[in-house]
């Protein structure tokens, strides 16, 4: 990247989260467009997506990712990441401190459980959309859809290891797997984001017992669901069920695409990101 879209992608912000925790974040865009807040996934940082923060086609929106508490350049506590109020305040505060209101709210894979975290215990009067991309809702139960693929065979529990080679190892075949067909610079790109997360938050993440099946049905916003169909990480019928019960939200599948929609079709991705986001103004005028 260069030019422009380098200059876009470097305005960052530090916001005071849930418990006093420091958290870094990213923004590009026009500061007057649809705002747009990105919540990255597990093990990731907000420079996943760097490539929509550098979009020609979504330069006409206010586009901020955030390093969620944990991972990135956001400060790592040892605990409390199975508390969704942190969750929801971090969100919360992000919204509050860069003026975010009426957001539309993206969450990949892992950020669709915060986006629950955030309507469970903030509601939904301060953002305006709701946009779940290959994400989950539900964690540590049993789900009468098909949640889990099998992108995690032999990752778990080595990525959790203090070992690490042992640790890196597994994080390396997870991200061969998020994607439906080998791409070797992307999966190199996705071990440079996960670089900074600890094993021990990467554990720690997977503590959560929570079924946010009500919150789902509570959703009054615009909804997108975004998930592909040879997603091995969170499988389809995940996409499928969060769409079926949030009322009036509309599915868009992605035939042949992994984990990682944004990356493996990201001309489409951003195109509907922007559809979606016109929709959104065009409601507020």
């Amino acid at each position: 990247m260069g030019g422009e879209a380098e200059e876009r992608i470097m305005q960052q912000h530090t916001v005071v989260g849930g418990g006093g925790l420091v958290l870094r974040a990213l923004e590009s865009g026009d500061p007057q467009g649809v705002p747009v807040l990105f919540l990255h996934g597990w093990s990731q940082r907000a420079a996943s997506w760097e490539r929509q923060l550098a979009s020609p086609a979504l330069a006409h929106l206010r586009l901020v990712a955030l390093d969620l508490r944990g991972h990135g350049e956001s400060e790592k506590p040892a605990s409390g990441y199975d508390d969704g109020a942190l969750w929801a305040a971090d969100v919360a505060a992000t919204l509050d401190a860069l003026d975010l209101h009426g957001a539309m709210l993206t969450g990949w894979s892992y950020g669709g459980y915060v986006i629950a975290d955030y309507l469970r215990h903030r509601g939904q009067d301060a953002v305006g959309a709701i946009h779940f991309v290959s994400a989950g809702t539900g964690i540590g139960i049993e789900t009468p859809y098909r949640f889990r693929g099998n992108a995690w065979n032999g990752v778990l529990p080595a990525a959790f290891s203090d070992d690490a080679g042992e640790a890196a190892a597994a994080m390396r075949t997870f991200e061969r797997n998020c994607f439906a067909a080998r791409r070797d610079a992307d999966e190199r790109a996705m071990h440079a984001n996960g670089a900074a997360t600890p094993g021990a938050v990467r554990k720690a993440l997977f503590r959560r017992r929570i079924d946010n099946d009500d919150v789902m049905a509570s959703i009054r916003l615009p909804t997108l669901v975004t998930h592909g169909d040879a997603d091995r990480v969170i499988d389809i019928e995940t996409g499928r069920h969060i769409a079926a019960i949030v009322p009036g939200a509309r599915l868009s599948v992605y035939a042949g695409i992994g984990h990682v929609p944004f990356w493996e079709d990201q001309p489409r991705f951003d195109a509907e990101l922007a559809a979606f986001a016109a929709g959104l103004a065009g409601r507020s005028a």
